[in-house]
């Protein structure tokens, strides 16, 4: 998990803060971090790609939304039965909700078959 964190949680979060920074003009100094400079980023990427530069950044962040919904199902997919385990832990059994306190309980050993 940590290096899933590493190898994707490291590059959103540095893309998602310099798209920050730089929208909003906070440089500290540095010229990548100027807004002169996140104009000039998009405006190579749109001559790049062929379309206005101010639709690059919805597409951007749309992408990156679903990148992360595969990767954690992936993850999840994965992980599906610790996953599930933690959920009967914290949920109890599906079959305890069903049940009500007063109903008479039909699985004792009594009741069970002999049969092969």
């Amino acid at each position: 998990m940590k290096w899933l964190l590493m190898f994707w949680g490291g590059p959103v979060m540095l893309l998602t803060g310099w798209y920050g920074l730089s929208y909003y003009d906070m440089s500290f100094g540095i010229f990548m971090l100027t807004r002169d400079a996140h104009d000039l980023v998009f405006r190579v990427y749109g001559h790049v790609l062929g379309i206005p530069p101010e639709t690059i950044p919805p597409l951007v962040a749309r992408a990156m939304v679903v990148d992360t919904i595969v990767l954690f199902g992936l993850v999840a997919l994965r992980r599906r039965r610790q996953i599930r385990a933690w959920y009967r832990r914290r949920f109890g059994t599906p079959a305890a909700h069903y049940q009500s306190a007063d109903a008479p309980s039909f699985g004792s050993k009594a009741n069970l078959s002999s049969a092969p």
